[in-house]
């Protein structure tokens, strides 16, 4: 048994280095881009918007808006990690190695899935540190804060899993990305209170699971909220764990992994 346990920890470790190693190794394409994207959009809407909007919930603009800043790099970069990684693995074939590895498929999903999580939260807290140094941006609930990136990017990178698993293309794995959540981040209050919208869009807006997750973000960092941050964690958290098991589900069965 305890040889059984040393065993898997080298090979579950092993993968998991494996992961985050290989975005850090190209830190210049996976971690700089969503971080000088971020800076563009603070100065960008700093300036067009900044002067007509002057503040919200009593925090001037660009400092209300760079969680959702950060929230948005987050996701994003969880998903990418996790879509791109398992889809080359596929692509080159050698996923076919990890399926006869003494590793249980949750194990593997487990590896997979804290690669992407490490580089989403590296880049929402990167985006974050430039904001307290630049905006002398708060952090009201660090433990919150901490808890709602971990959540999200776990989120994000099982939907990431399972998009790579179905794809057939490059163009499959950002199918996802590009026509529904990069529309749905842009539609939850990155840059602007729900509460600024009219009653039919308000509504709309209270439909959308990423309005949820940067509403539960900018409760960490400022402290203010359009919705109750403890739902939106236990939101967070329960499709974190849905897409957790059907990924796991997915592996096992071997939907589009086994000849």
């Amino acid at each position: 048994m305890r040889r059984y346990r040393r065993e898997w920890w080298i090979g579950f470790w092993t993968l998991t280095r494996r992961e985050i190693g290989r975005f850090l190794t190209l830190w210049r394409q996976t971690v700089f881009p969503p971080i000088l994207s971020a800076l563009l959009y603070v100065v960008i809407f700093g300036e067009a918007l900044g002067s007509r909007i002057r503040e919200i919930d009593g925090w001037p603009y660009t400092e209300y808006i760079l969680p959702g800043l950060a929230m948005m790099g987050a996701l994003t970069s969880a998903y990418q990690n996790a879509s791109s990684s398992l889809f080359i693995a596929k692509h080159e074939q050698y996923i076919e190695d990890l399926l006869v590895a003494p590793l249980a498929y949750w194990e593997v999903v487990l590896a997979y899935t804290l690669g992407s999580i490490v580089r989403g939260v590296i880049v929402g807290a990167l985006i974050l540190g430039v904001g307290v140094l630049a905006a002398d941006l708060p952090i009201a609930h660090p433990g919150a804060t901490i808890a709602f990136l971990f959540v999200v990017t776990m989120l994000l990178s099982c939907a990431g899993l399972i998009m790579a698993l179905w794809a057939e293309s490059w163009d499959h794995v950002m199918l996802l990305l590009n026509f529904l959540i990069t529309p749905l981040v842009f539609l939850g209050g990155v840059f602007y209170s729900i509460e600024m919208l009219p009653p039919f869009w308000y509504a709309v807006s209270l439909f959308n699971p990423v309005f949820y997750m940067i509403n539960g973000l900018r409760w960490g960092i400022l402290g203010v909220a359009d919705a109750s941050p403890a739902g939106s964690f236990l939101l967070s958290a329960a499709l974190a764990g849905i897409l957790f098991a059907w990924t796991v589900r997915l592996f096992k069965v071997g939907y589009k992994l086994k000849a």
